[in-house]
């Protein structure tokens, strides 16, 4: 069954058989929101996910996790600030209450509950786990035109960390002398170029600091905070997210980003912009059996103009744009409250697998 026919199948079978269903246990009708959050928890599906955690406690058992977890979805799908703001809201509503699977108030635990049970999800990389089988269930047997790759700022809720001046290697000035051999600097670029992404990946800074870029009236922005990373299919669906340090350059994670997204879907084209103007990344890009299409870089050689076919390509590159705008604007990655990068990317990651079957859902309007 192809992808569009399996989500009109799904939504069709949610509004035939589970809405009737809602709507006699509930007391109060469905919002449209409220029915927009059920068809993202049916198509999340994230008690699977969390349910064996159950099995692993000692002592007092503790709440319920799987109703704790569809909560976070909740807190993204709504846009909530904080868990304080959350906690009000299942009282207040019991139509969303009973959605994230609370019958009753006094079944709603505490918001120290919720944030330990929000450690205990980060430490297990729930989000990633969710997101990545999302990814396979639905768009594994697909054929992706192309990966649009893009990075945005995320302003952190804590202080920097103080960087450790590093001694600087004495390097040589002027021409080597006769029969003088100099050995050449390995960038991190051409040392990703044999690594595996796990390998890559433990070279980037992940810890909050300052980030600095120019936006589009070519002005000079700083934050505090992180980067995060994101693939994004054709079709509008996130497909790999990675979170960084915030002073991490845009081509740093491209290549372990590449491998891990060529594991994960089959696609044609790698649609990038000059930040990601890099022999290294053209060199992977093609060995994965991709086209890249890079916006040149002038300050580097003289830039030639994408074919007329290029040039239509590369203008759909804009679907990451505004998935990272609808992400911040709509599943809460404008307001990070948590600190620490295990906590920020879960934060995050929330939002991501609810953009995901949000956007999922779309492709059948």
């Amino acid at each position: 069954m192809k992808l569009p026919e399996r989500i009109s199948w799904l939504k069709r079978t949610i509004q035939e058989n589970l809405f009737p269903y809602l709507r006699e246990c509930l007391d109060d009708p469905l919002t449209e929101k409220q029915k927009d959050l059920i068809m993202i928890l049916e198509v999340i599906e994230i008690e699977k996910y969390v349910r064996h955690l159950n099995d692993s406690w000692t002592g007092r058992p503790p709440k319920d996790r799987c109703a704790l977890s569809r909560s976070f979805v909740a807190k993204a799908v709504y846009n909530i600030d904080n868990t304080r703001m959350l906690v009000e809201l299942l009282h207040n509503m019991p139509s969303l209450r009973k959605i994230c699977g609370f019958a009753q108030k006094r079944d709603i635990p505490s918001e120290s509950t919720f944030s330990r049970a929000f450690g205990e999800f980060a430490l297990t990389d729930l989000g990633d786990i969710v997101h990545e089988n999302l990814v396979d269930v639905h768009l594994s047997d697909e054929l992706i035109g192309h990966v649009s790759r893009d990075a945005t700022a995320i302003e952190g809720n804590e202080k920097p960390l103080k960087k450790e001046k590093k001694e600087r290697e004495t390097k040589k000035r002027g021409r080597p002398k006769k029969g003088e051999i100099r050995e050449p600097r390995e960038t991190r670029l051409v040392a990703q170029v044999n690594q595996t992404p796990s390998e890559a990946l433990k070279d980037i800074p992940v810890s909050c600091d300052v980030g600095a870029k120019k936006n589009a009236q070519g002005f000079k922005q700083t934050w505090i905070g992180y980067k995060l990373h994101i693939d994004t299919a054709c079709n509008g669906l996130p497909v790999n997210a990675l979170l960084t340090s915030a002073s991490v350059h845009d081509s740093q994670v491209a290549i372990p980003m590449m491998k891990l997204t060529a594991q994960r879907i089959t696609s044609l084209y790698d649609l990038m912009d000059s930040a990601y103007d890099a022999k290294p990344i053209y060199h992977i890009s093609r060995s994965l059996g991709h086209m890249p299409i890079i916006d040149k870089n002038p300050r580097r050689h003289k830039v030639l103009p994408f074919s007329p076919a290029e040039e239509i390509r590369y203008h759909e590159r804009t679907v990451a744009e505004h998935i990272n705008g609808r992400l911040k604007e709509e599943f809460g990655a404008r307001n990070v409250m948590v600190r620490g990068h295990k906590k920020v990317k879960l934060h995050l990651m929330f939002g991501i697998i609810a953009l995901f079957a949000d956007q999922l859902l779309r492709l059948t309007l």
